[in-house]
């Protein structure tokens, strides 16, 4: 294998598929990316055995096809230090020993046979499906927040991917609880596109949002019971999905909150993060005593004193004394478009549901604390 490529293009490449490489792994391929030369491309390719994500680059030249495994790690950090625009000559030497050549730089990488590398890109079986790239970004962004990290529930370790049906409308549904919250959105979609219901695994999500915020085009989805395919500008990720199923979420969203409370968001925002100051770990509560034109936010926290503040809003109901775990607020008005937040609630404890009027296929549920 002998090709000549731009430093930034494949450094670019690179960068891609660096989120998905093992740092600490058992199997010394699975750090190595797979190279491959062949016609007028070459073919970037990283896995970690769940996740497989590949992109084509154009090279300069191409002297010699072939293929080889080397450090990604490695190969990236040495890329990032030449220069802007360098051109880079590649040399497989040996099966074990890859040359790299840029201006006065030269490198002998070790290699590991291609052979070896583990690769199942086996069709998913499914007929794919087109949708915006920026919209399926921001229902995985406004999901995210809710995931759990609590292992012995697997199951809730991802965002739950499904078609649902609203008023003759279809949707691609996402869903995300730990059981203290939850975070739901939709984005429309033509009716007859089958969709496997699945979860999502949460290295795959965040790989795949920093993948989707480079890309402005339509995404190609297909799925089965067991993978997903993303097929996208840069590349293709396909991803093994959660062995699970993902409890009824309708169950707890809140159906008879009459009590509305509406706050401009920014108020609200900043408020929350100026009063949780005394907590330095973000783990008190913040209560909320709610009255009918203003709420009165406090933070209370032995080690270290109190925060009050109050700001104006609207409540159509008598007075109301709430709290609530302050950083799953803070991370629903971080993803909240209007300029204001509503806040629908029942007693003080009662889940809450909060909606986003500029998205009207958005909310989120909160359990509050008990103070």
């Amino acid at each position: 294998m002998e090709f000549s490529i731009n430093r930034d293009v494949l450094l670019k490449s690179l960068s891609h598929a660096n989120g998905i490489i093992e740092k600490k792994t058992t199997l010394p391929i699975l750090s190595n990316i797979l190279i491959e030369a062949k016609g007028s491309k070459i073919k970037i390719t990283a896995t970690d055995l769940d996740i497989i994500y590949f992109e084509e680059i154009t090279p300069q030249e191409i002297k010699k096809e072939g293929s080889t495994t080397t450090s990604a790690s490695i190969l990236y950090d040495i890329l990032r230090k030449l220069q802007l625009n360098a051109k880079v000559d590649f040399n497989l030497l040996t099966t074990n020993k890859l040359k790299l050549i840029s201006g006065n730089s030269k490198f002998n990488l070790l290699c590991i046979p291609s052979d070896n590398f583990p690769l199942s890109e086996e069709d998913i079986g499914q007929k794919n499906f087109e949708i915006s790239s920026k919209k399926l970004l921001k229902l995985l962004n406004k999901t995210k927040i809710s995931i759990s990290n609590d292992e012995t529930r697997h199951y809730l370790n991802g965002i739950y991917l499904h078609k649902t049906k609203l008023e003759n409308k279809s949707f691609l549904c996402g869903v995300a609880t730990d059981s203290h919250r939850l975070s739901s959105s939709s984005l429309e979609i033509d009716a007859d596109i089958y969709f496997e219901p699945i979860i999502l695994p949460k290295k795959t999500i965040f790989q795949l949002i920093s993948l989707l915020e480079q890309d402005n085009n339509l995404i190609k989805i297909s799925n089965n019971k067991s993978k997903i395919r993303f097929e996208m500008n840069t590349g293709v990720l396909i991803s093994k999905v959660i062995d699970g199923r993902f409890p009824d979420y309708n169950k707890v969203i809140p159906k008879g909150n009459d009590k509305i409370l509406e706050i401009k968001l920014n108020e609200f925002k900043n408020s929350i993060d100026r009063v949780t100051s005394v907590s330095s770990d973000r783990k008190e509560g913040l209560k909320m005593f709610i009255s009918k034109d203003s709420v009165q936010l406090s933070v209370s926290s032995p080690n270290s004193g109190e925060g009050i503040e109050n700001i104006n809003a609207k409540f159509n109901s008598s007075d109301l004394n709430i709290s609530f775990n302050s950083r799953y607020l803070a991370d629903i008005t971080s993803h909240i478009e209007n300029e204001s937040i509503i806040i629908h609630l029942k007693d003080p404890g009662s889940p809450v549901l909060i909606r986003d009027f500029s998205d009207k296929n958005s909310f989120h549920v909160v359990m509050p604390m008990k103070i």
